[in-house]
């Protein structure tokens, strides 16, 4: 019997993307930021039937005692009705106010229907490649593509199945008809059932129902090296979209009979089959084309420059001089752009190493990397293979700055390297290092809607140690026993990370237990590890209060006797993706923080190379203290986790503070004198 009680990891992870469906139905949200919230959650539905599923599905066949797979079902059965709730009973009538007919419930108006069918002759005809299923007939459904099911009579007493893409990747979703200042949108799908009969002309009775199937995601790659892995990977990427299937989604509707006809000719037997709405990839409504006065967030522009950097100086020495912090998105990313542009043209810097995690699709980092290289200094670059859905773009930039003289190291297939720091060495014996370490990648484009925080420093001894990361990292091979690295003040997963906040936690205890203050506050995206969460546990039981902010998987069950009566744990969901991870350790009034690209995950801490680094300026951390304490405090969109894991919502509760408009106005403040453009 276990000691301790935990939730499940992927139920954990199905409540936080029910807390994205809260905010899909909170009508004090923008209109149009609600819709957003629908295709994020069916996004990430998307991606958990590709990547989890799989998984709890074996897991409960070898495991008779697991019902996690039949118990996540239930769920996305259950939240999936809510879904289409709030799209059919609040989203819709309020686009209609606006003059905006979402044409979702009754296919196409007929005062619309000459446009659609002229746009199906013009635009889509020409897209679709109808196949029959018949005996002989060899097809193979794509991954999260869309289809019709189209049952088919013909005379005398003949019926056929046959099956029809529907082309979203090459044509718009939606199509948007105006008419008398009243705009009509339809999907593309129901266009093309209402001119089916142009692609089955001797069918004497047509029905057609929308279907996809969801497939595995995983890639199975050995456990190699050598110059060609980028090249292994591009053909294993090639197979992704033909895994084994994990989900045939239908429309409501389609016989029994005509569904295990699917369910055979495809082969489909393992997979999830799931009657969902009559649509399918509702990501997709990101993209609606609704046009003002619909509503959206108040834009919040990013804060340009900061306190103590001129614009007009070298950024590098503002660096020596103080440790700078950027908080993305609320401050200019530009610091951050800056750092990697200097480093390209400035003749003091011989070598630059960097990790590239996500690579940004049009990345300036990439490209001031490139320059650096053709500008004679050293550059190492070490590009994560295994970024999953990102492979394809990182190897291409891969390819593109190794082309250019940029050394590229790829790490081990068996390790991942989820770090986020970059290190420029320059000409100067006694303060050669200037560095850069992130809770986040170092991505532009991500770096608009993550909340990141980003250290700059000039710390000798740190960045040593960065390097000494580095050049191991360059071997590409696997730590083991035989690699003893003395880490003093970096945290870096499989060496010290687990160790060092072990003995922090233990600290606190210690200093409970001979009366001294003491207290954790952690922030994290995923809680699951389970040596972790234990220690957290007995601290809760020594008497420590333990405040938690964990925006999705939170294995931590709080607020059990015995257990974790003195664990709170809060979710916050708003406009910016929570995305940092901060440890601060109360230490008897003397507090320590720490910061990085660390969850405390299983992978995480056994898995993958990840860094965590101790904020030592006074005023960055009491800056990063105050951030946390915002959102501690946030009563508008933060939720409280109960030990049932459900969403508790603080409205109403506080002051109203929202902690992500109160950080944007707290950094604002920070730097009165320049421009916010």
């Amino acid at each position: 019997m276990e000691k301790y009680r935990y939730f499940n990891r992927d139920i954990s992870w199905l409540s936080f993307n029910g807390r994205v469906l809260q905010e899909a139905a909170d009508e004090s949200v923008p209109l149009m930021e609600r819709i957003r919230f629908l295709s994020i959650y069916s996004s990430n539905l998307d991606e958990f039937y590709r990547v989890r599923m799989p998984y709890l599905q074996k897991k409960e066949i070898i495991d008779k005692n697991e019902n996690a797979f039949s118990k996540a079902g239930l769920i996305i059965d259950r939240q999936q009705d809510e879904f289409g709730g709030i799209l059919r009973d609040s989203i819709i009538p309020s686009l209609t106010k606006l003059g905006v007919h979402f044409c979702y419930k009754n296919g196409i108006p007929e005062d619309i229907s000459g446009i659609a069918n002229n746009y199906f002759f013009a635009q889509v005809a020409g897209f679709l490649q109808p196949v029959f299923l018949e005996k002989n007939t060899s097809f193979f459904p794509e991954n999260n593509q869309l289809y019709l099911a189209v049952i088919l009579k013909f005379p005398p007493d003949d019926e056929q199945v046959a099956l029809v893409n529907v082309p979203a990747g090459n044509l718009s979703r939606f199509l948007k008809v105006t008419i008398e200042g009243q705009d009509y949108i339809i999907f593309l799908e129901d266009i093309i059932k209402r001119n089916l009969k142009s692609l089955f002309p001797e069918a004497i009775s047509i029905e057609s129902f929308n279907i996809k199937v969801t497939r595995d995601a995983e890639l199975d790659i050995m456990d190699e090296d050598g110059d060609d892995i980028a090249e292994k990977f591009e053909k294993q990427l090639s197979k992704r979209d033909f895994g084994f299937a994990t989900r045939l989604l239908y429309e409501p509707g389609l016989s029994l009979r005509h569904l295990q006809k699917l369910i055979s000719f495809f082969d489909l037997k393992t997979a999830s089959v799931v009657q969902g709405g009559r649509y399918h990839n509702l990501k997709d409504l990101a993209s609606l084309p609704v046009s003002p006065p619909a509503e959206t967030y108040p834009k919040w522009p990013a804060v340009q420059g900061m306190e103590g950097v001129n614009e007009s100086s070298s950024l590098f020495d503002a660096i020596l001089d103080r440790d700078l912090m950027v908080h993305a998105p609320y401050q200019s990313y530009d610091t951050i752009l800056r750092f990697f542009n200097e480093a390209a043209i400035n003749p003091q810097v011989e070598e630059i190493y960097t990790t590239m995690y996500r690579v940004a699709h049009d990345s300036k980092i990439a490209f001031a990397l490139i320059s650096a290289a053709k500008n004679g200094k050293k550059v190492t670059v070490l590009v994560e293979l295994k970024a999953r859905f990102d492979e394809a773009n990182n190897i291409r930039w891969a390819k593109k700055m190794k082309s250019a003289g940029v050394k590229i190291v790829h790490s081990v297939n068996a390790l991942k390297v989820h770090a986020k720091l970059a290190l420029v060495k320059r000409k100067n014996p006694t303060c050669p290092y200037l560095g850069l370490l992130a809770t986040g990648n170092l991505n532009e484009g991500t770096a608009r809607f993550y909340t990141d925080h980003i250290l700059l420093t000039a710390h000798q001894p740190m960045l040593t140690e960065a390097e000494t990361l580095f050049r191991f990292l360059s071997k590409k091979k696997k730590p083991d026993s035989s690699d003893i690295i003395a880490f003093q003040h970096l945290l870096v997963a499989q060496f010290n990370l687990q160790a060092k906040f072990l003995q922090l936690i233990d600290r606190e205890i210690a200093n409970v237990k001979n009366g001294l203050a003491a207290g954790i506050t952690i922030k994290l995206n995923n809680l699951e590890e389970e040596v972790l969460v234990n220690k957290l546990y007995e601290a809760s039981n020594a008497g420590i209060t333990i405040r938690l902010i964990v925006r999705s998987v939170c294995r931590i069950v709080p607020g059990v006797k015995g257990q974790s009566e003195n664990i709170t744990v809060k979710r916050i969901v708003d406009r910016y993706l929570e995305h940092g991870r901060v440890f601060i350790f109360h230490n008897n009034g003397q507090p320590e923080v720490y910061m990085g690209s660390a969850d405390w995950m299983n992978r995480n801490i056994y898995r993958r190379i990840e860094v965590c680094f101790p904020i030592y300026s006074e005023t960055l951390k009491t800056k990063m203290m105050e951030i946390i304490e915002l959102q501690w405090q946030d009563t508008e969109q933060a939720v409280m986790i109960d030990s049932e894991l459900n969403n508790v919502t603080l409205k109403g509760t506080g002051n109203g503070i929202r902690s992500q408009e109160a950080i944007y106005t707290l950094l604002s403040v920070d730097v009165p004198e320049l421009k916010v453009i």
